[in-house]
């Protein structure tokens, strides 16, 4: 069994989808690895960390695609908008593909795989039980987003964090409020905590509570009907506009109150819901700063800008995305070790297995055999027909 790993073309993508550990790793368990040259680059990973893993450096792009039995991507399919269908064009048949892929918001590119009878497996998908941990990109990501978030507020805030006491006087600790408690939120605030701010957080499923108490934040209890807040696999579900309305109404003092919002709410495959107005940022103190990590899915902040960092109101709104890029080296050491964790379940002896009966490989699985297994993409296509 050959694996392909090209380099990621998306624009701003930093990250490699194996690094060389996991090359080892794959060698080991008796398959080839074929690497982009310069695919580890911009992650500080040069070709001859790979050579020594035991990975074959291959030029062409083409010839990756060509010859390897399994491509693994950070970004693939429609998770690559500008690239993305150039290299759904140079998948064949039986092969298998495996990445962020972005399947409910793409699926047309998944429907492109599926007409090309290739097996496409989204990280996305990938279930959140124990078993599956070691498994899961989108909490791996998530973590390292989060501790990203807090160093960007420290940074942009013109305030220090910590309370200190000096001979100067006595500087009060900065106030920050995290919307949005999943492992971005969790890491958000365990990393401001050890900055020395003050923290709140506010998550619509009640059940985290303990969860935000036991990283140093005090909860924020809103009086909210949250009895359907919890989706499958523990992600929040989307409300509807009445209750995002008196959300905000309810979450308006607490902003305001405030030096730094972080928020990081997203519902997989939906736009990210509004949670901070343009009003909510007016009532802020010049200075304040928002860093809205659901900027790629247009963001939590009414007037956040994705992709950029703004001003208004006073106010500095960071509407940076993909910001676990900004962090490659770790980045694609932990997305690497997902990889590799799922693919072992499809090798047994060097051969791969797409069909093998496991509920983390059927889970994640979208595609196979020139069907779309997956039924919440098969019914978004058939809404769409």
């Amino acid at each position: 069994m050959t694996i392909g790993v090209p380099a990621e073309n998306s624009p701003g993508e930093r990250r490699v989808s194996i690094v060389p550990a996991g090359v080892a790793a794959l060698v080991k368990a008796g398959c080839a690895v074929q690497v982009s040259a310069g695919a580890g680059r911009e992650a500080g990973i040069g070709d001859a960390a790979y050579e020594e893993a035991g990975a074959r450096i291959v030029a062409d792009r083409d010839a990756i695609f060509a010859e390897a039995d399994a491509i693994v991507q950070v970004r693939g399919g429609g998770a690559n908008p500008e690239s993305g269908a150039a290299d759904v064009e140079r998948i064949r048949e039986g092969q298998l593909l495996v990445g962020f892929l972005e399947p409910l918001s793409a699926p047309a590119e998944i429907k492109a795989l599926s007409d090309r009878r290739a097996t496409a497996c989204a990280m996305e998908f990938i279930p959140r039980t124990s078993r599956a941990q070691s498994m899961d990109a989108l909490s791996s990501q998530a973590n390292i987003g989060g501790y990203k978030a807090a160093l960007m507020a420290a940074e942009y805030l013109p305030k220090l964090f910590p309370m200190m006491m000096t001979a100067a006087g006595t500087i009060t600790p900065a106030h920050v409020f995290v919307v949005g408690v999943g492992v971005a939120g969790l890491q958000a605030i365990a990393t401001c905590k050890r900055l020395g701010a003050v923290i709140q957080a506010y998550d619509v499923r009640p059940a985290v509570k303990e969860q935000v108490q036991s990283v140093g934040a005090r909860f924020v209890e809103l009086e909210l009907d949250t009895a359907d807040s919890e989706g499958s696999g523990g992600y929040a579900q989307a409300m509807d506009e009445q209750f995002y309305a008196k959300q905000r109404e309810m979450m308006a003092r607490v902003v305001a109150e405030n030096d730094v919002v972080i928020t990081t709410a997203a519902v997989p495959g939906k736009p990210a819901p509004v949670l901070v107005t343009e009003d909510m940022v007016k009532s802020m103190r010049p200075g304040s700063v928002v860093i809205d990590l659901a900027a790629e899915r247009g963001g939590n902040c009414e007037i956040t800008e994705p992709g950029k960092t703004v001003v208004r109101h006073g106010v500095t709104l960071v509407g940076e995305v993909n910001i676990p890029s900004t962090v490659p080296f770790h980045a694609s050491q932990m997305y690497s070790n997902n990889i590799v964790n799922f693919l072992k379940l499809m090798i047994n002896d060097g051969n791969l297995d797409t069909g093998v009966d496991d509920d983390i490989v059927q889970g994640a699985t979208v595609t196979r055999n020139g069907e779309i297994v997956n039924e919440q993409v098969s019914a978004l296509l058939a809404g769409s027909a």
